[in-house]
C-alpha cells in the first residue's frame, strides 16, 4: 500500500506561522514584562490615578521656583479671609441643587484662619508623595546591597548580615519610626525620609538573598568566573538584572506603606514639622475640628488612600508582568 504524501501548507498559512514565529522571537523580556502590565487592568488604572495625583499636586501650586495655576498660596490666609465658616464650595452634586456644577475660590474649603485648603492638600500630597519615593529608593539600595552580597558570598558574612536583617525585623516599625521622626523631622523631609528609608529595607534582603542563592549555582555565573570576571562585575551584569523583577516589585510595595508610615507618624506629631506640611500632619493639627468641620479629614484621608492603593495595584501588575508563572495576564 503506497502511503499517500503529507498534505503540504499553502503559501498564507506557511507566512502566517512565520510572521508568530517571529513576532514571538522579536519580543524580548522587557517587552513582555510591558505587554502583561498594560493588559492588566489594576495596574494601568492605579497608573492612571497615580499619575494623575502627582499632577495636579505639583501643578496646581508649582514646587520651588516653579509657579502654578493654583493662585492661591498654602502659607498665607487668602485675601477675603474666612468665607462662610470655611465651609467647601465645591458642588459635585448639581442634579440636587439645580444650580450646575460649581467649583468656587475655595473648593476644599478654609481653616481656621483662612488659608485656602486646597493649597494645604495638594502642599501635603507634594510632601507625602516625596517622603514616600524617597523611601522606596533608599530602601530599594540598602535591601539590594545587603541582599546581594549575602547571597553572593555565604559564609560567615551572609551569618552576619542575616543576624543584623533579623533583628531589624522584629523591631517594631511604627514605635522605631516614630522616635526617628522625633530625632530627625525637625531637619527637613529630606532627612526624615532617609531615616525612614534606613528602616524598612529588610524584606527586600530576604527575598533578593534567596534569588542570589539560586542564581550564583547557574551556568552562566559559572562561566563568568571561569573567563575571569570579577565578582562586582558577576554581580552587576550577571545575577543582578535577573532579579529586577524582585527588586522593582518590592520597591513599588514599599512606596505604598511608606505613605501610610509617613501618615502615621505625622499623626502621631513625630513626622513632619511646622511650617510645612503633609497629609499626615494636616489631620492631626485640625482633629480638634472633627466634628464640626469634616472636610477638614476627609480630603486627605482620601488622597492618602488613593496613593496607597494606586502604587499597590502597580505593585500587583508588576509582579504579574515580571512572574511567568501568572495566568491571569495574557502574553
Amino acid at each position: 500500500m503506497s502511503q499517500q504524501p503529507a498534505p503540504q501548507p499553502d503559501a498564507q498559512t506557511t507566512a502566517k506561522a512565520d510572521d508568530q514565529g517571529l513576532d514571538i522571537v522579536a519580543r524580548t523580556s522587557g517587552q513582555l514584562v510591558r505587554r502583561r502590565f498594560v493588559r492588566h487592568r489594576g495596574a494601568l488604572a492605579g497608573t492612571v490615578l497615580l499619575v494623575g495625583v502627582v499632577l495636579l499636586a505639583f501643578t496646581s501650586i508649582g514646587y520651588g521656583p516653579v509657579p502654578g495655576w493654583w493662585s492661591l498660596s498654602a502659607r498665607s490666609p487668602s485675601p477675603g479671609g474666612v468665607v462662610d465658616g470655611g465651609a467647601p464650595t465645591l458642588d459635585l452634586i448639581p442634579w440636587l441643587d439645580g444650580d450646575g456644577l460649581a467649583w468656587g475660590a475655595h473648593p476644599f474649603g478654609q481653616d481656621n484662619i483662612g488659608i485656602d485648603y486646597f493649597a494645604l492638600t495638594m502642599r501635603g500630597t507634594q510632601i507625602s508623595l516625596i517622603i514616600a519615593f524617597v523611601v522606596g529608593i533608599v530602601s530599594t539600595i540598602v535591601g539590594t546591597a545587603i541582599g546581594a552580597v549575602a547571597g553572593y558570598y555565604r559564609g560567615w558574612l551572609d551569618a552576619v548580615l542575616m543576624r543584623v536583617t533579623d533583628v531589624a525585623i522584629i523591631m517594631p516599625v511604627l514605635l522605631v519610626a516614630a522616635v526617628l521622626g522625633r530625632r530627625f523631622g525637625g531637619l527637613g523631609i529630606w532627612v526624615l525620609a532617609l531615616a525612614l528609608g534606613l528602616l524598612v529595607w529588610t524584606q527586600l534582603a530576604r527575598l533578593l538573598r534567596g534569588e542570589f542563592l539560586g542564581l550564583r549555582e547557574k551556568e552562566f555565573v559559572e562561566s563568568a568566573k571561569a573567563s575571569g570576571a570579577s565578582d562586582l562585575r558577576i554581580i552587576t551584569k550577571h545575577i543582578l538584572p535577573n532579579t529586577l523583577g524582585v527588586i522593582i516589585v518590592s520597591a513599588t510595595l514599599t512606596i505604598a506603606v511608606a505613605i501610610l508610615l509617613e501618615a502615621a507618624i505625622s499623626f502621631l506629631g513625630f513626622g513632619v514639622r511646622p511650617p510645612d506640611t503633609s497629609l499626615g500632619r494636616l489631620i492631626i493639627d485640625n482633629q480638634s475640628s472633627f466634628s464640626t468641620r469634616p472636610w477638614l479629614f476627609r480630603l486627605q484621608g482620601i488622597f492618602i488612600v488613593l496613593i496607597a492603593l494606586s502604587v499597590s495595584f502597580i505593585g500587583d501588575g508588576l509582579r504579574d508582568a515580571y512572574d511567568p508563572k501568572q495566568n491571569r495576564v495574557r502574553n
